[in-house]
């Protein structure tokens, strides 16, 4: 196999302009030595100052014929064209200009093909950059390197998304186990005849559990399906990469316009969890009117998939309280991280809401509402911004958060809270439910949904929504 001969005497036997053998070489008085048409053409453009091309050194003498160069160079065209015709047939393929029959040496930046020397005098390419092919190949290659980083991270990333979606699936299934054993506990009380309703609720879990596994399923067969695409791209750069001939760079166009990846990152979209709120929340409160005796509505349903992952909930969600470990729950939207804080699961945009939440010895907590807009995944300073109306108790003080701080001063440290919501009004109000004396009030018109927003940062107290008593009423209508 013929290797591409540039060595050293074909560097000594170049013309340092045209980069090409000497023709009819002259030397100047800096022993500098150039093709005369070169050096007069250099020259031409200069005016009337007379200089070496490569050293600068002025001169006055005219250019000498160096025979023996001449003779040196004449001697090696004829040796090389000899071997040419004797070793074509061993050239490796895509080593030949396919319009000239030339080595290809130069690659055109421009037009991203290897050309030969030929081809770069040609009108086609001869205002174009270009650089030699053993230069072009380093270059691409880490531009191929660079590709091939950028589609393994992305690989990287869908690899993450989609641990994401099946550690979202279990914790899915996890929770419908949760909603079926607490549902069934709550249907045991009601007795026999209320086995319809269970059944229906039973029913309504389970096509929500297998709907959403089944959306997990098909986000998880999405993922994997572009792991597979990244994978296939990937192996094919990477063959690519090993390549070390002129190849490289004729597939070097197709080779990039394959490593240009499309496809989306994917999200966790919301409402992905079971709706656990929906199933259990005032359960005996939906059965009142055949169960009024030992019914106690609680008038604001803890929804755990907004918990905070440092918050634990009661099994009836009308509780929470803080922990010491964080516990490994799905970072879907809707959840708080890092803020401790949980919403209620029913949000308002109309009507008069109350609430009453036993604080009890508690030593830090929030209450009130927030926004359906809030930002979720900010510090517990957020409670601070626009999209809270609550009040809080820290060190021993109470505040009002308002802009700036509004300090409280209590006469008595409250063992509940009352909080009631007017949306007509503009009102958000806060009273000690034992003796009714105001705490606070705001004025807020109402342009969003808001939810009742619950912070504690005490473990050992936690935050109880006090249930209500109900009574039933029959009106004659006659």
């Amino acid at each position: 196999m013929a290797v591409a001969r540039l060595s050293l005497a074909e560097v000594d036997l170049s013309c340092p302009i045209c980069c090409d053998i000497f023709r009819d070489p002259v030397v100047l008085k800096c022993s500098h030595s150039f093709c005369a048409s070169c050096l007069q053409q250099y020259w031409s453009g200069k005016g009337s100052c007379r200089d070496c091309p490569l050293c600068r050194r002025e001169t006055v003498e005219e250019p000498v014929a160096s025979l023996t160069l001449k003779n040196l160079c004449e001697s090696y065209i004829q040796e090389s064209e000899a071997q040419d015709s004797a070793g074509e047939l061993y050239c490796e393929p895509g080593e030949l200009c396919a319009l000239h029959g030339e080595r290809l040496k130069l690659f055109c930046l421009q037009d991203k093909a290897p050309i030969c020397v030929v081809c770069h005098t040609s009108r086609k390419h001869k205002q174009h950059e270009c650089c030699p092919v053993n230069e072009a190949i380093v270059e691409m290659k880490e531009k191929i390197t660079f590709a091939l980083t950028s589609l393994q991270e992305k690989r990287e990333s869908f690899d993450k998304m989609k641990q994401s979606y099946e550690n979202i699936m279990t914790h899915l299934q996890a929770q419908a186990y949760f909603v079926e054993r607490r549902t069934h506990e709550e249907f045991e009380k009601l007795h026999q005849f209320l086995k319809a309703e269970e059944e229906a609720r039973m029913a309504s879990l389970k096509e929500e559990e297998e709907s959403k596994t089944e959306r997990m399923r098909q986000k998880i067969e999405e993922v994997n399906n572009n792991i597979a695409s990244l994978s296939d791209t990937i192996r094919s750069l990477e063959a690519e990469m090993a390549l070390e001939d002129i190849s490289l760079l004729h597939k070097y166009k197709k080779t990039m316009s394959s490593a240009q990846c499309t496809l989306q990152e994917p999200i966790v979209d919301q409402g992905c969890l079971i709706d656990v709120a929906k199933y259990l929340g005032s359960l005996k409160y939906m059965v009142w009117e055949r169960m009024r005796g030992i019914i106690k509505y609680t008038p604001v349903t803890l929804d755990p998939n907004t918990a905070a992952p440092w918050l634990l909930l009661s099994e009836d969600l009308t509780s929470v309280r803080d922990s010491d470990d964080k516990q490994m729950l799905p970072e879907n939207p809707e959840r708080f991280d890092p803020d401790t804080g949980v919403l209620g699961h029913e949000g308002f945009t109309s009507g008069k809401h109350t609430w009453d939440v036993e604080v009890g010895e508690n030593s830090a907590w929030v209450l009130g509402v927030a926004k359906e807009s809030v930002l979720r995944k900010e510090k517990v300073s957020s409670v601070l911004k626009n999209g809270y109306l609550s009040v809080y108790f820290y060190h021993k003080m109470y505040f009002a958060g308002t802009s700036p701080l509004t300090r409280l001063n209590l006469k008595k440290k409250p063992q509940r809270i009352r909080v009631q919501v007017d949306c007509e009004r503009g009102r958000v109000s806060f009273s000690d439910p034992a003796d009714n004396s105001n705490i606070y009030t705001f004025k807020h018109l109402f342009s969003e949904r808001v939810f009742p927003y619950f912070w504690v940062g005490c473990k050992q107290c936690p935050l109880r929504i006090e249930p209500l008593e109900v009574s039933v009423k029959t009106i004659d209508c006659s």
